[in-house]
């Protein structure tokens, strides 16, 4: 087999099925490749002579006998961030820009466009999500494209916009009354008494691979080099550690030099299972109850979240989460700088940024990529502040002149009363 499923535990070895665990030892299955054949016939030409999407890296993802999709999902833009390089002090910042991705506005398009296409290839017909937003978003999206029924479970009180924003496709919401956790509880049921391709239950092991498209990208958008760290949002603690897979894979199969790259992963404090994994170094992650505005990371027993840990350590790097404050003001710079307007995990990213820079855990000089996941559209809510209390002026050059001039002097007289 030049590609199989493997237990991380016990190391037993399967053909591709839509399986999650270990028919042995019922530990998670992970996707592997014959990266001595890709060293020998993969070459930075093939790659980068293909359309601009994420599946230009079609060797290290799932196989899909009956095509690759055609859809134009990833190949998102890799920004350098002067001003908020200059905002933190760090000139060598750079933003991968994931809230303008294809077609639901996150990197949960990656996952799903993976996952579906397993899905297709096993014959499912049905698929369906427990999601806290963005999947919802992006798996309604491509059912819809495919032609695929689906069902949607998402714990109640999630944002407005979010559901607004799957309701609208052909698809079946369903709120459920609980957590995250007893969403994916439900699924699981689901995904095993139905019949039902669920995207991060029975095919999650395909489905968790389309992460690792985030860090190809960023390689190869930095001319085939490694950044020396990164900082990710972390929720089910898939991303950050197929981030440093793909950093791993593209060594192994000679695409980039050996190099250490830091991870440092990000979390609301509302909602911090696996940044306290980090740094006390526990032997168990202890499981949480969600209490965040950070809705997209709320998940209080994160599937990924030892692994994710493990990643950070032997990396090098770090983790850390910040208050539902500081993830607004996280928001507001990101923003006032960059023109980059993301949703509440682009604000813990780059709010936790700030904070490792000032414990000194991240280097200042290193070039660095923060990952901003989804688009500030789904959570505007938040910033509703900065449009409180608008002027209204007659339309008059005057009346433009007088409120610039008002503006001026308040501006000048909060000046004097600091000092």
């Amino acid at each position: 087999m030049s590609q199989f499923l493997e237990c991380r535990s016990c190391g037993e070895k399967i053909e591709f099925r839509p399986e999650t665990v270990c028919p042995t030892c019922f530990s998670p299955l992970e996707v592997v490749y014959d990266y001595e054949a890709l060293r020998n016939t993969l070459q930075h030409s093939d790659i980068e002579g293909r359309p601009g999407t994420m599946w230009r890296y079609q060797e290290l993802l799932p196989e899909v006998p009956g095509g690759i999709p055609d859809t134009p999902v990833g190949w998102t833009p890799l920004i350098r961030a002067r001003r908020l390089g200059e905002a933190l002090n760090m000139p060598n910042l750079y933003i991968k820009n994931d809230a303008v991705n294809f077609p639901s506005l996150s990197f949960k398009d990656r996952v799903v466009s993976v996952a579906l296409a397993k899905a297709v290839d096993f014959g499912f017909r049905t698929i369906g999500c427990a999601s806290t937003g963005n999947l919802a978003n992006a798996v309604g999206a491509q059912a819809s494209m495919l032609g695929l029924k689906s069902v949607i479970l998402i714990p109640q009180g999630l944002e407005q916009q979010k559901i607004l924003a799957s309701a609208c496709y052909n698809t079946q919401v369903i709120k459920v009354a609980g957590s995250y956790d007893d969403v994916n509880r439900l699924c699981t049921e689901l995904a095993y008494r139905e019949g039902i391709g669920i995207v991060n239950v029975n095919l999650r092991p395909f489905y968790a691979e389309g992460s690792k498209t985030v860090g190809f990208e960023i390689t190869e958008q930095l001319g085939w080099t490694l950044p020396d760290q990164v900082v990710v949002p972390m929720a089910g603690g898939s991303l950050i550690s197929k981030v440093g897979k793909a950093f791993r894979e593209l060594i192994q199969v000679g695409l980039v030099g050996e190099k250490p790259a830091k991870l440092f992963g990000a979390q609301a404090t509302g909602c911090a299972p696996i940044s306290t994994l980090v740094k006390t170094s526990a032997d168990e992650l202890v499981p949480v109850k969600p209490d965040t505005i950070v809705k997209s990371l709320a998940i209080g027993t994160p599937a990924d979240g030892r692994k994710a840990a493990d990643s950070i350590h032997q990396s090098g790097g770090w983790a850390e989460d910040v208050s539902d404050e500081e993830t607004v003001e996280g928001i507001a710079l990101l923003a006032e700088t960059e023109g980059i307007f993301t949703e509440t995990a682009g604000g813990v990213t780059v709010a936790v940024a700030g904070k490792l820079l000032k414990q000194g855990r991240l280097d200042r000089r290193a070039l660095t990529v923060l990952c901003i996941t989804g688009n500030g559209l789904k959570t505007a809510d938040l910033m509703e502040y900065k449009a409180a209390d608008l002027a209204v002026i007659e339309p008059k050059y005057s009346a433009f002149q007088a409120y610039i001039n008002s503006q001026q002097k308040e501006e000048k007289e909060h000046y004097v009363s600091a000092c």
